[in-house]
Formats: structure tokens, C-alpha cells, sequence
């Protein structure tokens, strides 16, 4: 008993770390799906900030190089009055948010600003660049710790020679104020690593850590922070304050354009709590499996157990109840012939449903079938009177109607067997109204058998697509059987199958789809439990057939019903080859 007792709590220890590992691989790929899920996200983000940083700052760019050619500029460096230049300056500065415009000299020296009481940024080494006939910009803090970014336009003269430069100055303050506090956080480093423009002004002027990833305040002690790689991907763990996240994916986005790098950090809470729910799910269904399956042992064990007993007890009085114990012996042959003969009438029931089934998929096709012969044989015996009245004619007008059936009978039988034959073969140019008729007159019994209306819509020339005749024939056999399978019961039972261009559109008067975003799913159907084809796996595999032909399969509802789109690449020479 004892033995008993620990095996089965090691079978349940062992069932719970099972039941963990397989909950932890669910939630690591889970976690991994949603980290690139994210990654993509963030890198969307982060390149829509730096374009629009990128794009604010080239205004000012293209600011300083038209006002480098205005007239009064020339003027100025001319030695005429700087006065209408600094207005000049003033009211475009005033106009366009420009933090200053400044004008020097070849040799430097500021000859006019826009506003010349404030102190600006340290422009020697913009101008100096200006000079050589390049366009100079830079990043910097101004006397009074405002950030700022600047360009420096050359200015020429008739000969092509720089006589002057044209200093445009943007507060980065104005440019972040739209974007403070958005998600995610988004930071920009210059070329000293040091946070400039962020939307967490927590952050600003940070700098990169000399001993690896992460950044440490400019003043006082370093906060917490660790960094690992998970896959492709970088996690960076933060203690900065609560508008950062404690668990962020580090993205990187070089910004060669305006000398910084753009960067980003995506929480990474979301994607953890998408894995955790996944995993716990797997693992609530495995457990309850598992409980099922311990309850069920129990009570066998229960009963193996009670019927030890009993035949313990039996042995015991076997000497004064042999008779009996003979008696019941015989009882229990019976018992077990019964049973046998039971599996045996149960096994006949399952193959004569079987052929039943048989009968009912053949019974349409063979009327199909019998009905042309018995008219052959009709034609055949009036052409047959016909010729012995000498009448030639009409004897030659039942033959070709004895011609017709045998090509219709030979058309069914062709159909019968394209559809069961195994194709294997690359996609070929097919024409696309003949695989639909051919998959019309294969479904017409069953349509006719259900009282459905159809109303085919056929392009009189052929519609050649991408594609494979069997397998297409497939996908819209499965359709149409669908559609006649929706509309059992229905007052109004109508199938309208329409060709244009190159695309065929199915729709009933079904119940419509309950979930449209799922009919593909494999397993997912919204037929009772027991009924034939209930698997729900025909969708799933039209939807691969007609993807692996470079196709779309739309399933919705229309007014009236479901209405499903098979869209099909047109056959062309690029397609063939």
C-alpha cells in the first residue's frame, strides 16, 4: 500500500514538472514571437521620430542656405549698413521659430544677428567648415544651457569665392515639446554619447557608459541598470525613474544625416504578460487533461482493488461453492460470447454505414449517368425505325443526339476521373471557367438533390490563370459543398458563382460566417459534432492550395449570406518563367 501511495505521487510530480517545462517552452517562444512582434513596432516608432526630427531640422538647413543668397546679405558683407540685414534676420527668426541667425565674415567675425543680446553657440568650428565652401552644422549649449542645433551656409560672390557665412540656430526645446512624454521613450546621442533630444527630459545630457551599454547621469552616482542579449534581441534592465520601463528592448537607428543616433527602449511588459497568458493556458489545459486522466486511474485502481477482494473471498469458500463457482464460470462464457457477438454486430453496423454512405455519394453521379443511357437507347431505336421508313435525315438527327449523350457521359466520367487522380505537377496555365464548370457539373447532383438554384456566370473566352486543374478543382468543389451543406434546411437555397477577371466569387444564402477571421483555421468548423467532413481541414487546405499559386481565398458575409473570393494570379510569360 505504501509502495502504491509514492509511486502515484511520483507519477503526479513528474506529470506537474512535465506539464511545467512544456508551460516554460510555450511561454520563451511565446515571449520571443511578441519580442519581434515589438522589435518591429519599436523600429516603426523610432524611425517615425527621427524623421520627424530629421525633418524639422532640415528646414532650418534649407532656411540658412536661401538666406545666405538674399541681396541683403550681399550687402551687408559689402560693408553697407548691417542694420536692414539684422532686421532681415529678426523677422524671419521670428517667423520660422529660429533661436538666431548670424551673419560673419570670411575671417569669422559676426557682422549681424538677429538677436545679438543673447548669447549663442560657440560657431568657430561651423564657420570654419563654411569657409572651405561646405555646408557646416552641429549640435551644442549655448551660455545659458540652452540646447541647440545649428547650420552654417556659405555665402559667394560673382567669382564663386565664400565671402561670408550664414549661421541658422534651432532650439531643440521647441522641436521636443510636441513629442514629451510619448511612447516609447525615444533618445538621440551626438557624437560624444551623450543624450541631446529626448521626449524624457530625465534623461538629457546622459552619458554613454565607457564600460558597455546603458548610460549614467551627468552628475551624481550611476543608477541601476544590467543588460542582456535574448536572441537577436537586447533587454535592457533600468531603475531610472518611473517614466522609463524597468524592462525595455534597446533599439538602434544610425542618423548619419544630422550626426546623431536615434535609440528607443519598448517596454517589454506586454509581451511578457501575451507569453504568460499563453503559457498558463497550455498549462491549465494539460492539468485538467491530467486530473481527468488521475481520476480515471483512481477509480480503475478502486476497482481492481475491490475485485481482488472479491476474489479473495471466493477463493476462500471455493471448497463448499464449487457448483456455484462452475455456475458462474459458464455465466461468464456466455457473458464474453455476448460481447464478442456485441463487437461483432457493432463492427457490420460501422461498414453498412459505411457503404450507405457509399451509395448516397454515388446515387447522384449514377443518375447522371443512367439517365443519358436510357436516352441512347431511345434515340438508337427511332433511328432505327427511322431508316426502315427511309427516312435518312431523321435517322441522322438521332445519331447526333446519341453522339451529344456519349459525349456528356464521357465529359461526367472525365471530370470523375481528373478529380481523383494525384497531381503533383508545378503550376500550369489553366483555364480558369473550364476548371469551375468541371467542378459545377461534378456538384450538380448533390445541388439538384438539395434544391439549390445556381446561377452560373461564365466569360465566354477563356480565363488562363496560374495554377493546377485538380487542385483548383479541389478548392471549388469544396466551396460549392460548403455553400449546399450552409443552406440545408433554408427556405431560400441560391448559389451564385460569378468569373471576373481573373478572380471567382462564391456566395449563398446561408447563415453567413460566425467568425470570418478564423474560417481558415485548421479544425475550425461550425458543423455538428458527427457529420461528415466536420473536421473543418477542407478551408485550411484550399486556403494553402490557393497560396501555394501565389493567390488570396477571402472568406465574408454579404447581404444575403457567405460570400467567398478566390483571387488567382494571371497566367503570363514572367509567370512561366
Amino acid at each position: 500500500m505504501g509502495n502504491g501511495y509514492i509511486r502515484r505521487i511520483s507519477v503526479v510530480l513528474g506529470f506537474v514538472a512535465l506539464v511545467a517545462a512544456a508551460a516554460m517552452g510555450v511561454w520563451r517562444y511565446g515571449y520571443f514571437q511578441a519580442l519581434d512582434q515589438l522589435a518591429r513596432q519599436g523600429q516603426s516608432d523610432l524611425a517615425l521620430a527621427s524623421d520627424r526630427l530629421t525633418g524639422q531640422l532640415q528646414r532650418y538647413r534649407e532656411l540658412a542656405v536661401l538666406v545666405a543668397d538674399h541681396p541683403r546679405v550681399n550687402a551687408a558683407l559689402a560693408g553697407e549698413d548691417v542694420s536692414q540685414a539684422e532686421a532681415l534676420f529678426l523677422e524671419i527668426a521670428d517667423k520660422t521659430a529660429a533661436q538666431d541667425i548670424r551673419l560673419t565674415n570670411a575671417d569669422g567675425l559676426v557682422l549681424a544677428a538677429a538677436r545679438p543680446d543673447q548669447p549663442g553657440l560657440d560657431i568657430a568650428p561651423l564657420v570654419a567648415r563654411a569657409a572651405q565652401g561646405a555646408l557646416g552644422w552641429g549640435n551644442g549649449r549655448t551660455a545659458h544651457g540652452t540646447r541647440v542645433f545649428a547650420y552654417a551656409a556659405p555665402v559667394f560672390d560673382a567669382r564663386s569665392r565664400v565671402t561670408g557665412t550664414v549661421v541658422v540656430t534651432a532650439d531643440l526645446a521647441g522641436i521636443e515639446w510636441d513629442w514629451v512624454g510619448s511612447n516609447p521613450a525615444v533618445f538621440f546621442t551626438d557624437a560624444r554619447d551623450r543624450v541631446f533630444i529626448t521626449n524624457r527630459s530625465e534623461i538629457v545630457y546622459w552619458q554613454r557608459s565607457d564600460e558597455g551599454p546603458g548610460l549614467q547621469p551627468a552628475t551624481g552616482p550611476a543608477l541601476p541598470f544590467d543588460s542582456y542579449e535574448l536572441g537577436r534581441h537586447e533587454v535592457w534592465q533600468l531603475g531610472w525613474g518611473p517614466y522609463l520601463p524597468q524592462n525595455a528592448l534597446h533599439l538602434v537607428r544610425p542618423l548619419p544625416v544630422i550626426g546623431m543616433t536615434g535609440e528607443a527602449l519598448v517596454d517589454v511588459a506586454p509581451a511578457r504578460r501575451l507569453a504568460t497568458l499563453q503559457a498558463a493556458a497550455v498549462a491549465g489545459l494539460c492539468l485538467a487533461f491530467g486530473a481527468l486522466l488521475f481520476l480515471a486511474t483512481e477509480r480503475r485502481r478502486t476497482l481492481a482493488e475491490a475485485n481482488a477482494q472479491l476474489e479473495q473471498r471466493v477463493a476462500e469458500r471455493t471448497a463448499a461453492l464449487s457448483d456455484t463457482n462452475t455456475q458462474l464460470r459458464r455465466e461468464a462464457e456466455e457473458r464474453e460470447e455476448a460481447q464478442a457477438a456485441l463487437a461483432q454486430a457493432q463492427a457490420d453496423l460501422v461498414q453498412a454505414g459505411k457503404l450507405s454512405a457509399l451509395g448516397q455519394m454515388s446515387a447522384g453521379l449514377s443518375h447522371e449517368l443512367n439517365q443519358p443511357l436510357m436516352a441512347i437507347q431511345t434515340y438508337a431505336d427511332n433511328a432505327q425505325a427511322f431508316l426502315q421508313r427511309d427516312k435518312p435525315d431523321r435517322a441522322e438527327d438521332n445519331l447526333g443526339r446519341i453522339a451529344d449523350m456519349a459525349r456528356r457521359m464521357g465529359r461526367i466520367i472525365k471530370n470523375l476521373r481528373a478529380f481523383a487522380r494525384q497531381e503533383s505537377e508545378p503550376a500550369l496555365r489553366v483555364d480558369l471557367a473550364q476548371v469551375v464548370q468541371s467542378a459545377v457539373e461534378l456538384t450538380t447532383p448533390r445541388m439538384r438533390h438539395e434544391e439549390v438554384t445556381l446561377t452560373l456566370n461564365l466569360p465566354d473566352a477563356a480565363v488562363w490563370v496560374s495554377g493546377g486543374e485538380v487542385r483548383l478543382g479541389q478548392v471549388f468543389v469544396n466551396l460549392i459543398s460548403n455553400a449546399v451543406d450552409a443552406m440545408a434546411g433554408r427556405d431560400t437555397r441560391a448559389l451564385t458563382i460569378d468569373i471576373q477577371n481573373t478572380s471567382v466569387i462564391i456566395s449563398d444564402t446561408g447563415p453567413g460566417i460566425e467568425t470570418p477571421d478564423r474560417v481558415f483555421d485548421p479544425f475550425y468548423s461550425t458543423k455538428e459534432v458527427g457529420a461528415s467532413e466536420g473536421m473543418g481541414l477542407g478551408l485550411s487546405i484550399s486556403y494553402g492550395i490557393v497560396q501555394s499559386f501565389g493567390g488570396e481565398i477571402h472568406g465574408a458575409n454579404g447581404p444575403d449570406g457567405a460570400v467567398f473570393t478566390v483571387d488567382l494570379q494571371p497566367w503570363t510569360q514572367e509567370v512561366a518563367a
